[in-house]
């Protein structure tokens, strides 16, 4: 045997002897001696110093076969494939049982029946067992062997082999070595070869793309003028190719995206396979302009998507002027686990369909008849890395609905690949046929577009909320279909109810409180005698100085309250009690009795660095009222607001409207009972006047009600009513003596009495 050969002498390892195979069967290396057995039964007992001098002894290439003196580690547990584990230990229960007459291995854990008469070990013997467990393997189809154990037939010398690796490797050795098969790899490809692979790879990523050609030329200069006095034969091009392809993939994306995603594939694909399992949000310009209800501009508005992705359900969606924000993503997965109610002009046709759940039950858990359109709550959330999804608040929110956020990859649109389509089908089969349509590119835009747009940000909503239950929901997905029928005709509504007879259905349909936890939060330590201080503005109520008030509130914000702002309608905030657990409205201590426009985060802000910028230090929020109202447009006239305002300033101004009437929609209809809720105006129109007007008619009002108040503060008491001209002369007799100085006089006499006109008749 050559010196450089290594022989394995471990159990259960095979070495032949004079071209007989024989099996090593145990050791004894304080004797020097090692016992073998051959597969017919005959033994032998030789020493360690015959095997090393004979000159007929090799390895076994069955044992080779299976993974020794390869140069590899011992498979372990995680080599396997999850998918093949179940298989594994199937096997290794089998073995278990022929051994010990245990599938568990363990004599005081045994199953019920335990141990069957044929696996007794009292009883039977080891060859009997074995013999036992093949027969009855063996009466397996071969359909069912193939599912339970991996191969179709099982027999006597396949438990032999099984045992032999189950001593040897564990119960790792139950697995087929075929699923532990390492890949013969290149041997062509040496280091120097492997070396400039890696090095045109760094090269190329930093230039413009390339050919496989160029990219075989480079690799061959690099081994000759590397390596010049050592002649190296590169493989062909084929093999480059193939070698390129398996270590950094097929590269059929762009040259830009290729530098800008050099991000490992962390857990592959995912595999969906019920509704909710995978929500994609995304947020995309709307293609078609349409006018706000305020002052009638064309404006670009935002429109934001919740697609389920098994069923391709869009299951809601929004629209938002100029962009939007986390508080409306926030409020769009909200609406994905609340049931859509039925218009008033859908017909019975868009009413619930899905068989297995009655509509009539759906009804009496949501209060109202529900439409067509699936609701759930999301398991996962994907999106992309803008800065609406990335926000804090809410990250929040999908954790405190028990969302698991998964991100797309940076300039990955692949991994969110459902959602985009879905936008190019909207796009062609609606937006293309509505007026005002402006393209996918501005060389693409119609001469007038802005001018075309009759449909108003309402009616746009509508006309989308009607085609997606009737249109979308019923039509045939194509090539998407399900991987369990591929060549069937399904629609997202099919989907769905074919998942109640998969997984099931379950109906949890979140209370009206889903509104105030998805709003923003904010701790304060304590509250003060002007109430909470929330982003710049106080806000009080009665029942938040109560003596005993104090916070139980442990953990990372120990001993603090929790106050929501509303982002959209900055006029309240609401505190929930602790006892009671009913939330209550904290109304703006600087609003004025009766209404008060709306208005935002924005407004709020512009209104801060108006007064810091001013330089006034206001000694409470009322003093800030006039301010406010006057950036609201209540002290010029209101003719002249619309014709001399910018398009941006009245796109500010519809912007502020639109969110106080979407944030009044989502807030719960029924006021807590406990809260004391200030008077909340929205804005509509009405008969021959605009939005606007009347939101300038109502901050004029407010103004004239704070000026009023502020009045009426300054002097308590109403003072009495002066008296009349001459009230005094006629009041006494001019011809009586006056009395002495030191005499005391009347008030209402000196009263009535003081003035010029009286000292010169005195």
């Amino acid at each position: 045997m050559s010196a450089s050969a290594a022989l394995d002498l471990s159990p259960g390892a095979g070495i032949v002897l004079d071209d007989v195979e024989w099996l090593v069967e145990r050791q004894e290396p304080h004797l020097g001696r090692v016992h073998l057995m051959r597969p017919d039964g005959d033994r032998q007992r030789v020493t360690f110093r015959f095997l090393v001098n004979h000159p007929q002894c090799r390895p076994s290439s069955r044992t080779a076969a299976e993974g020794a003196n390869r140069g590899r580690q011992p498979a372990t547990w995680s080599d396997v494939k999850p998918e093949r584990r179940p298989l594994m230990e199937q096997r290794f229960a089998h073995l278990m049982e022929v051994n010990c007459g245990f599938r568990s291995g363990d004599p005081f854990r045994p199953e019920p029946g335990e141990p069957r008469p044929e696996y007794d070990p009292d009883r039977t013997t080891l060859t009997e067992r074995r013999s036992a467990k093949a027969a009855e393997l063996s009466a397996l189809r071969r359909e069912e062997a193939r599912l339970l154990l991996g191969v179709a037939h099982v027999g006597v010398r396949t438990l032999e082999r099984w045992e032999r690796r189950r001593r040897k490797y564990g119960i790792v050795g139950c697995a087929d070595h075929r699923w532990l098969r390492a890949s013969g790899g290149h041997p062509s490809v040496c280091e120097e070869v492997r070396e400039a692979i890696f090095a045109v790879r760094q090269e190329t990523l930093h230039r413009s793309r390339v050919s496989a050609r160029t990219r075989e030329i480079m690799i061959r200069r690099y081994v000759r003028e590397t390596f010049p006095d050592q002649e190296i034969e590169v493989p062909s091009y084929h093999t480059l190719l193939r070698v390129w392809k398996e270590w950094f993939g097929p590269g059929g994306a762009r040259q830009r995206y290729e530098r800008s995603a050099e991000l490992p594939s962390k857990n592959g694909h995912v595999l969906v396979t019920r509704p909710g399992q995978v929500v994609a949000l995304d947020t995309t310009v709307l293609p078609v302009m349409v006018r706000e209800s305020v002052f009638g501009d064309p404006v670009t508005v935002h429109l934001t998507l919740a697609l389920d992705v098994y069923t391709h359900s869009i299951c809601a969606f929004r629209l938002t002027l100029v962009s939007d924000s986390s508080v409306d993503v926030a409020m769009v997965l909200r609406d994905v686990m609340l049931p859509l109610p039925m218009r008033a002009e859908w017909g019975e046709d868009m009413e619930w369909p899905y068989p297995g759940l009655p509509a009539a039950v759906v009804a009496e858990f949501a209060g109202h008849k529900v439409a067509a359109l699936p609701f759930f709550t999301p398991e996962t959330v994907t999106s992309d890395h803008g800065s609406v999804y990335r926000n804090h608040h809410l990250v929040d929110v999908q954790e405190a609905m028990g969302c698991r956020i998964l991100p797309a990859r940076v300039l990955r649109p692949q991994d969110k690949s459902a959602v985009e389509r879905v936008f190019g089908s909207i796009r062609s089969l609606l937006f293309e046929q509505l007026p005002g349509y402006t393209g996918v590119d501005v060389a693409d835009r119609g001469a007038d577009p802005e001018g075309d747009a009759v449909l108003t940000l309402s009616k746009m909503e509508h006309l989308i909320a009607t085609w997606v239950v009737r249109i979308w929901q019923n039509r045939r997905l194509g090539e998407f279909a399900p991987s369990w029928d591929p060549g069937g005709d399904h629609s997202p509504n099919t989907l769905f109810a074919a998942s109640f007879a998969q997984e099931g259905f379950d109906l949890d349909i979140p209370s009206p409180e889903t509104y105030y936890r998805v709003l923003p939060e904010h701790h304060v330590k304590r509250i003060h005698r002007r109430g909470v201080k929330i982003k710049g503005l106080w806000y009080d109520a009665e029942p938040l100085h109560r003596p005993d008030r104090h916070s139980a509130r442990g953990g990372r914000y120990k001993q603090q309250w929790v106050i929501h702002r509303e982002p959209r309608d900055r006029r309240v905030v609401f505190f929930q009690e602790p006892d009671t657990h009913e939330w209550l409205a904290l109304r703006w201590t600087g609003l004025p009795d009766g209404e008060m426009p709306a208005f935002g985060d924005a407004r709020v802000e512009e209104l801060l660095t108006r007064v810091r910028e001013s330089g006034l230090k206001p000694r409470s929020d009322a003093e800030l009222v006039p301010i406010l109202l006057e950036m609201m447009g209540a002290v010029d006239p209101v003719e002249n607001w619309p014709s001399g305002m910018t398009k941006s300033q009245r796109v500010q101004h519809a912007r502020e409207i639109t969110q106080a009437r979407t944030a009044a929609a989502d807030r719960p209809q029924q006021p807590p009972e406990r809260s004391d809720p200030p008077q909340l105006a929205t804005v509509g129109t009405s008969e021959g006047e605009s939005a606007w007007r009347q939101r300038a008619r109502q901050a004029a009002g407010s103004l004239d009600a704070h000026r009023r108040r502020r009045r009426e503060a300054a002097v308590p008491v109403r003072p009495s009513e002066p008296a009349p001209l001459g009230s005094s002369r006629r009041s006494r007799n001019l011809f009586v003596i006056a009395d002495d100085e030191d005499a005391p006089r009347d008030p209402s006499v000196e009263l009535q009495g003081s003035g010029p006109q009286a000292t010169e008749e005195e």
